[in-house]
């Protein structure tokens, strides 16, 4: 589709020529006054606006500003041909793109032209992302505040329209969740539900019935027909989350249904057609659960069309504060508090910690904090979490990355707080039971 452009100048000749260098790439209007330029502003934003400074009626740098508030995301190129530092500085602060002199090089304008309607695309996409994000369920917005997740939000605009498998990875806490429900609104399946199922919470006898569904008899229990959760997702998407913990005979009936677009409930001899997008998640690496026997290799490569790795909140530290302030702000509103903030001791101590659990345990400890502080910021002295001190290995191997070791110390000393209370350990570390038990056995804890 060809953007729009508008020529704001008093001069036809120019007008003429450079409607035939853009007219190929885009639709192009043309007014050649202040006034003529005010009738415009009833019609859909052009994309570009090329203004010529000096109209026989009205100054440029005074219609900037209007230009601006009627279309905000549109780009500006001004044209002058009687430059100056202080017009040129005066335009950019009034929200102009670029500004040129005339006579100008027809092929510089061109490449300039091109980067401003690059410029509007780039506002139009974070509006998109502003809307979609504003729409997604939980009770805050996520924060993509570091280099590393700013990359993820890209690599989902561009893979969130086409209609593709994708697997999330990450650690347990990373905000898998949050993503699949990025890639859920911003996808044309959005008008529909996104369902959510975590694998390892299901039992092993009944994941397949909450899959697939399941007919009246089809086993002990089954009074009625039962519709899974691939026909409540019907024209949506199904977010199957620790999908290395389903059951490997299950991930064979899945493959089988992904690769048909046909499910079969359990106890039923006929199929139906199904229609919904999967996005699967496991915090384990694929090539180790796929080593392990937790996970077909086949089925991977089935929903890895697209991959997206989440990096630990400890290789994101940009992420930290901002993250801390939105929970700070959230569980203050709902605690019916006022508080301002951090201390900079405690800012400190957040961004210091290497948080093993993540944003999970990130949310847990802000949401504690709150409760517990008694002044106006929180500080130092509200928070649970301390600086990590190294651990002994007590004679267990310790060929581990200097990531790996931060996160096996923190477990032990989590650990030694809770007096081996491997739930309690869990929940202050802010990821899964089942999390912590992998990651003991991994690292050789001894409990």
């Amino acid at each position: 589709m060809k953007g729009k452009i508008l020529i704001v100048d008093d001069e036809k000749d120019l007008r003429d020529l450079l409607k035939s260098v853009v007219e190929a790439d885009f639709t192009v209007t043309e007014a050649d006054s202040g006034a003529a330029l005010l009738k415009c502003f009833s019609q859909d934003a052009p994309d570009v606006v090329i203004l010529d400074l000096k109209l026989p009626d009205a100054n440029g740098l005074d219609l900037l500003p209007q230009i601006k508030k009627t279309w905000p995301d549109c780009e500006v190129v001004v044209l002058t041909g009687e430059a100056t530092f202080e017009a040129a500085v005066e335009a950019t602060k009034r929200g102009a793109y670029h500004f040129i002199n005339k006579p100008f090089n027809l092929q510089a304008l061109q490449v300039t032209i091109g980067r401003a309607l690059e410029s509007r695309q780039q506002k139009e996409e974070n509006n998109s992302l502003r809307r979609a994000i504003s729409t997604m369920s939980g009770s805050s917005a996520p924060v993509f505040q570091s280099p590393a997740m700013q990359n993820v939000v890209r690599t989902v605009e561009r893979v969130a329209p086409a209609d593709v498998t994708i697997l999330i990875t990450g650690e347990s806490g990373t905000g898998k969740e949050v993503i699949a429900d990025l890639i859920h609104n911003l996808s044309p399946r959005s008008k529909n539900k996104i369902v959510k199922v975590n694998c390892a919470a299901l039992p092993r006898e009944l994941i397949e019935s909450e899959l697939f569904g399941s007919v009246k008899g089809a086993f002990t229990g089954a009074h009625t027909d039962r519709d899974g959760l691939f026909r409540q997702a019907e024209g949506g998407t199904l977010f199957l989350d620790e999908i290395s913990e389903m059951p490997i005979d299950t991930q064979s009936k899945l493959l089988r249904v992904l690769q048909d677009q046909k499910v079969r409930p359990v106890g039923g001899k006929t199929d139906y057609q199904t229609n919904c997008r999967i996005i699967a998640a496991t915090n384990r690496k694929p090539e180790d659960a796929i080593k392990d026997g937790k996970l077909r290799e086949d089925l991977f490569y089935r929903i890895s069309a697209i991959s997206v790795y989440l990096p630990p909140l400890r290789e994101r530290r940009e992420d930290i504060l901002p993250l801390a302030n939105a929970f700070l702000k959230r569980f203050a509103s709902q605690a019916n508090r006022t508080l301002r903030g951090f201390t900079p001791a405690a800012a400190e101590r957040l961004a210091g910690f290497d948080w093993p659990g993540n944003i999970r345990q990130l949310q847990n400890e802000i949401q504690r904090a709150v409760l517990l502080c008694e002044g106006p910021d929180v500080d130092a002295s509200d928070l649970s979490v301390s600086e990590i001190r190294m651990v002994p290995s007590e004679g267990h191997d310790t060929n581990f990355t200097l990531l790996e070791g931060v996160e096996r110390n923190a477990i032990i000393q989590m650990l030694r707080e809770t007096g081996g209370n491997k739930l309690e350990t869990a929940k202050k570390l802010g990821i899964g039971r089942q999390t912590l038990y992998n990651k003991i056995k991994a690292y050789g804890i001894e409990t």
